[in-house]
């Protein structure tokens, strides 16, 4: 077999396929040229600079996986590859510790004034005075954001003998008391913190989620750092804030468009210190993910199971053709019951009823978690790793399956627990599409294709038309609505199918509608 290892791969990891397969090596690869001899290879091997397309996929005749040495995938057309029956990993922990490390260099770097400092001292200045700095001991850290790489730095901040406030909607007591950290709401952490470190994914929630409006809000002298996605601190907001005093300093690592131009908004501020996105630029990063991917390559083209894929994990061809319908279905569910919860998940119950109980649906209840976790975790979340990062994270996740089913013949139902509370959504295939049939106690039919709107209201004239008002005046088209009763007189619960994304601040209006008594957005593109 043959496997193709472009983008400046790590020599350990081509030794180790040198060992089992024929491999040619060929960096900074044209686009064109991997077209044309992307047809012979029966593994491919990238970093992020080869575009792995649907057209490079289309002409792939022999090619049964696609590794990609680091965690993102998104220079890989992961739909592509997979209705080619194309395996794709990652190395979803290869470069946590590079990226730990890189967050606390830094924080360093800013509190010290490091990079002026040495710029100035190259040219023969001694600015001593000038560029005093200040301490991390006893000074706080706001961390948004609790998977691997935020609990890596709060750990290491500790060690600093810092405090830690942590914001994770999704990070229980049990987990938070575990890593030592005080869990605080958002607001918490913008108006408490010295330093703010983020380590969010980006998704329309996150995308922009510290602007000025949070900026203002935050202590004098704040520091903020950014070394997870480009996009989550808003860019242009961040150089004004950083220019007129309201944030004493940043630290940044990534950007919304890269690579950085001399006009880019952070270029040349007194105070932020820029990297070129070098988080997981260390020999042992680049080593340790080109050895778990070489790794991954062997065993998939050896016919074994991967533990990294990111796209689907083995399973039977009978099996598949029963579940496979109702996987997107599993997974937006699981989305829908991240989006409503009112505090982190402790327990989630997945419950099949009619024919589909006999297969096994393993697979299924993976989707749900997987659907759960992709809106809220850094990394890419695939139906091999799902269940152990649920497990990381304090959720516990059972499967009930009854072969009896009332309204339709197959029914999947989750049911969240967290906080002494419950969270219930119903799903089911009409013909081949998925729908959300029930909310809780409210009856729907609902297609979970893009975002939907979830707002429980008083049942009297006017409230839906109110919130359809506002959504027009700012420009959101609704696209459906469905309107779920109970026998609980005068409460009824509004979901309106919307095309455009919600910004916080408009959800706060519709919140503060008489009436209505909360607002949700589920955004389907997040899971």
């Amino acid at each position: 077999m043959k496997v193709l290892a472009a983008d400046g791969i790590s020599p350990k990891g081509i030794e180790l396929l040198q060992k089992e397969f024929d491999v040619d090596v060929r960096d900074k690869l044209p686009a064109e040229e991997l077209l044309e001899i992307i047809p012979e290879y029966d593994a491919l091997m990238v970093r992020s600079a080869s575009k792995v397309t649907a057209e490079v996929i289309a002409r792939a005749k022999n090619l049964k996986i696609i590794g990609r040495a680091g965690v993102g995938v998104d220079n890989i057309d992961i739909p592509a590859a997979t209705a080619r029956g194309i395996l794709v990993i990652n190395s979803p922990g290869g470069n946590t510790i590079a990226a730990t490390e890189h967050t606390m260099a830094m924080m360093l770097a800013m509190s010290r004034n490091i990079p002026i400092a040495n710029e100035t001292m190259q040219k023969g200045e001694w600015n001593r005075k000038k560029y005093v700095g200040v301490e991390l001991r006893g000074k706080t850290l706001g961390v948004i954001g609790m998977g691997r790489i935020g609990s890596g730095v709060a750990k290491r901040a500790m060690a600093f003998e810092m405090n830690v406030i942590a914001y994770d909607p999704y990070i229980n007591e049990e987990r938070a008391k575990a890593l030592g950290v005080t869990v605080g709401t958002f607001e918490d952490v913008i108006t408490k913190s010295d330093f703010i470190t983020v380590h969010m994914p980006l998704t329309p929630d996150t995308k922009g989620m510290i602007g000025m409006e949070q900026m203002k809000r935050m202590k004098k002298g704040v520091r903020l750092v950014n070394c997870a996605r480009g996009g989550i601190i808003d860019e242009n907001d961040l150089a004004e804030a950083v220019r007129s005093g309201i944030v004493a300093g940043a630290a940044i690592d990534v950007y919304t468009s890269e690579p950085v131009t001399k006009d880019h908004p952070l270029v040349g501020v007194p105070g932020i210190v820029l990297t070129p996105h070098l988080g997981a630029s260390t020999v042992e990063a680049q080593i340790g993910v080109s050895l778990d991917v070489s790794r991954g390559i062997i065993a998939a083209l050896h016919g074994k199971p991967v533990a990294t894929a990111v796209n689907m994990a083995p399973v039977s061809p009978q099996v598949m053709k029963v579940i496979a319908p109702y996987l997107t279905l599993a997974e937006r569910l699981g989305g829908t019951v991240t989006a409503l919860a009112d505090g982190p998940v402790e327990r989630v119950e997945v419950t099949y009823n009619g024919e589909i109980t006999e297969v096994n649906t393993g697979m299924l209840t993976t989707a749900v978690v997987k659907g759960m976790l992709n809106p809220i975790m850094e990394s890419e979340v695939n139906y091999v790793n799902a269940p152990g990062l649920a497990k990381e994270r304090g959720i516990k996740v059972t499967e009930v399956r009854e072969k009896e089913a009332e309204d339709f013949a197959n029914l999947i139902t989750v049911t969240a627990f967290f906080g002494g509370k419950e969270l219930s959504v119903q799903g089911t295939l009409f013909g081949m599409e998925g729908r959300i049939v029930r909310i809780n106690k409210f009856r729907v039919d609902v297609d979970p294709h893009a975002r939907i709107l979830v707002c429980p209201h008083i049942n009297r004239p006017g409230v839906i038309g109110t919130v359809g008002t506002l959504l027009g005046s700012q420009s959101i088209n609704i696209s459906g609505m469905q309107v779920g009763k109970t026998e609980e007189e005068g409460t009824n619960l509004m979901v309106l199918t919307v095309d455009d994304d919600i910004p916080v601040s408009v959800l706060e209006q519709v919140k503060a509608i008489e009436g209505i008594f909360d607002a949700r957005l589920v955004n389907f593109y997040a899971v």
